[in-house]
């Protein structure tokens, strides 16, 4: 086993990674594909993830599945190019992986190939893909998502609405009202609270915090305060005066 597989291995971060790049070093159809040119100056990880990016074209639709997982697990924002393109994949589950890997990573290069994902024939798709484009924030995804807004699926328009919310831009707002209206329950409470965080000044914790009356920690100007201060002198006066006359009393044994 070359030094390099063993590296790997103990690279890697799950058992999801630890598979990906497995079977992309050791798969034939890896040793058959056209590796990139790797430079002295790369380290293991980019040279991993080389390898990962040439797996995604890989024959066996499982290996493909595990690299992009893989991919997403690093969280190396280098494959957003290439996890984009296999966006083009035949192989349904694999988009639906691509396009959750897409969200995870963040990144505002893979808003084209997600808003051509809210078109995909597949209803776990389309849901996926307005999912990540709400994580990934971008407002040039706002036109797209509104148009998918009138998305047949339930699921696909409740997912659509809260990306809204998400990203936050006021265009959204006529088509967040129309889906006040919806027939579905769950997207009409969505609408609400997609509103709500566009039209408000965000969540405060304290909206309108009090100054502290006195900025110092001490209010009590005397080097050494009274922690239990009597605020009836006279009284303390009158007890101290009983406790002292108790005092002088002696008491005398009388003896018969």
């Amino acid at each position: 086993m070359s030094p390099l597989v063993v590296f790997f291995r103990t690279l890697s971060k799950s058992s999801a990674v630890c598979f990906g790049i497995a079977l992309a070093l050791t798969g034939p159809s890896f040793q058959g594909a056209a590796t990139p040119r790797v430079t002295a100056q790369k380290s293991p990880t980019e040279q991993a993830i080389d390898g990962l990016m040439v797996a995604l074209k890989d024959s066996d639709a499982g290996v493909r599945r595990e690299a992009t997982r893989a991919l997403a697990q690093l969280n190396n924002r280098r494959a957003v190019p290439a996890l984009a393109a296999a966006l083009k994949d035949a192989d349904p589950e694999l988009r639906s992986v691509i396009v959750s890997a897409l969200g995870e990573l963040g990144d505002s290069r893979a808003v084209p190939a997600l808003r051509d994902a809210l078109k995909d024939e597949s209803v776990t798709i389309r849901g996926r893909a307005a999912a990540a484009l709400g994580e990934i924030g971008d407002r040039e995804a706002v036109d797209a998502l509104i148009a998918a807004a009138k998305d047949k699926s339930p699921d696909v328009r409740k997912r659509v609405i809260n990306a809204l919310g998400e990203i936050g831009d006021e265009r959204a707002l006529d088509t967040l009202t129309q889906a006040l209206k919806d027939e579905d329950a769950s997207i009409r409470r969505s609408a609400a609270m997609a509103i709500a965080e566009i039209g408000g000044d965000g969540p405060h914790a304290h909206p309108h915090p009090h100054p502290r009356p006195n900025p110092h920690p001490n209010p009590n100007p005397h080097p050494n305060p009274n922690p239990n201060p009597n605020p009836n002198p006279r009284v303390r006066f009158q007890m101290h005066e009983a406790m002292q006359i108790h005092t002088d009393v002696r008491v005398h044994t009388v003896v018969r």
